[in-house]
């Protein structure tokens, strides 16, 4: 998630109401897009450049569940920041949300391109960990901006570590799928940094502990199903 300092200031756009029904209609819509596989990448994925290994069945197999992990991540990713966005505290806020899960829109475009790619698909939970998601950003926007931003930065922490473990997980010639990997771990990083400059106040030891938990299990069965 990417965010400025232009956070804290309300333009008179931003300023301007929104008819709650449009904005439900508008989240209706995200949603079902994100569940759908529709994305697209305003950045060329990282793929691209990178050579095709050959891979047996078995590291095929692996490959897909792994990156279908992180295809679920970043349906959990839009979930959170479409939330956040909506009941963000400030205007300025909400357009620093929104934008944010237009950028991650990257990371779903490329991971969903690859799943293609090795013959494999998303997860078929996809509705479960939108819904999840969403309710967990909801919460952290009703407890202010600051502590969602804070919110942001353990997920981005979570996620950078998540995707190092998968960067010593996938096979070596797969380089098409490392290429990604790596290109997202990046961007986390730089999106949590980002958070933690705007004034960001710490997750509580046990919402980080429950954070985690709740990752383990959308790993464990994202990478199956």
């Amino acid at each position: 998630m990417a965010f400025s300092s232009r956070a804290s200031t309300d333009t008179m756009a931003s300023k301007r109401s929104i008819n709650p029904l449009d904005q439900l209609i508008v989240g209706a819509d995200k949603a079902l897009r994100v569940i759908a596989g529709v994305a697209s990448a305003s950045r060329p994925t990282p793929a691209a450049h990178a050579a095709d290994g050959v891979l047996d069945d078995q590291e095929q197999r692996h490959s897909a569940g792994l990156m279908r992990v992180n295809h679920v991540g970043e349906v959990c990713a839009q979930a959170l920041y479409n939330s956040q966005a909506r009941f963000a505290g400030s205007a300025a806020m909400r357009a620093q949300f929104a934008q944010a899960g237009r950028e991650e829109e990257d990371h779903l475009a490329w991971t969903a391109q690859r799943l293609r790619q090795l013959g494999s698909q998303p997860s078929l939970l996809n509705p479960l960990w939108y819904a999840g998601a969403y309710a967990l950003g909801t919460l952290a926007a009703q407890l202010g901006d600051q502590r969602s931003l804070g919110f942001v930065v353990e997920t981005e922490r979570q996620v950078e570590a998540h995707l190092n473990r998968h960067l010593e997980q996938l096979p070596r010639q797969d380089a098409k799928s490392r290429a990604i990997v790596e290109q997202m771990r990046d961007d986390e990083a730089a999106h949590g940094a980002a958070a933690q400059a705007l004034g960001a106040i710490e997750a509580p030891l046990p919402v980080k502990g429950a954070m985690s938990a709740l990752a383990k299990v959308m790993t464990t069965a994202a990478y199956y199903i």
